[in-house]
């Protein structure tokens, strides 16, 4: 019987090297044997895809945060039960740009969305299941945002405002400080190659743990 994979998210504000890190860790797994997918959210899936044009896209239309908040989570939804969920049962690992600790900061931190709603949309959605193990990628906000403006055009959520980041940072800290097993803070104002290397040796490591 094939064991389960393990689902690692990996989650910061922006410009702190989730994309770079996450290939990273995908070439540590492939280094050590393991078989893995990565992924991203919103996203994930063509239907998931689609609904994250639509969230990231700027407009003219106000956008609802009720709005966004459902849109994040019918994402989701058809992310988990059609991709993530069937790999990790294949006994695949799950590498994931994003998940619910991204919509507890940005929606909840970020736009002031009560953490309750967010939790009982979390419970419909995902029922007890969560990542395994999220990696926070944590700079400060001034650091990230430059790194984003060298990226070329923002999209909808970079064009806010600093403090918007602010909040956001700091529910994720609040979050990893409650859960300090599961979630693996990583100082992201290093050196890329620092940070590299940390992300590398914890990879490992939960490769030896699991």
């Amino acid at each position: 019987m094939t064991s389960r994979g393990r689902f690692i998210t990996f989650e910061g504000t922006e410009g702190v090297g989730k994309s770079t890190q996450l290939a990273n860790a995908a070439g540590t797994l492939k280094a050590l044997g393991v078989d893995y997918i990565v992924t991203r959210e919103p996203g994930g899936t063509p239907m998931a895809e689609s609904i994250r044009e639509l969230l990231l896209a700027p407009r003219d239309e106000p956008v609802n945060d009720m709005t966004e908040l459902l849109l994040m989570f019918a994402a989701r939804a058809q992310h988990l039960h059609t991709r993530i969920l069937p790999e990790l049962e294949e006994g695949r690992w799950v590498l994931c740009d994003r998940f619910t600790d991204a919509t507890f900061a940005y929606q909840g931190g970020g736009r002031g969305m009560p953490a309750e709603s967010i939790a009982q949309l979390e419970n419909l959605v995902q029922g007890c299941f969560r990542p395994d193990h999220v990696i926070l990628l944590d700079a400060p906000v001034e650091t990230g945002m430059t790194r984003a403006r060298h990226r070329g055009e923002l999209d909808r959520f970079e064009q806010e405002a600093v403090a918007f980041f602010e909040r956001i940072r700091q529910t994720y800290l609040r979050r990893a400080e409650a859960d300090p097993a599961r979630y693996h803070i990583v100082d992201a104002a290093q050196t890329m190659e620092v940070v590299s290397r940390d992300v590398t040796e914890l990879v490992r490591g939960l490769v030896d743990r699991a």
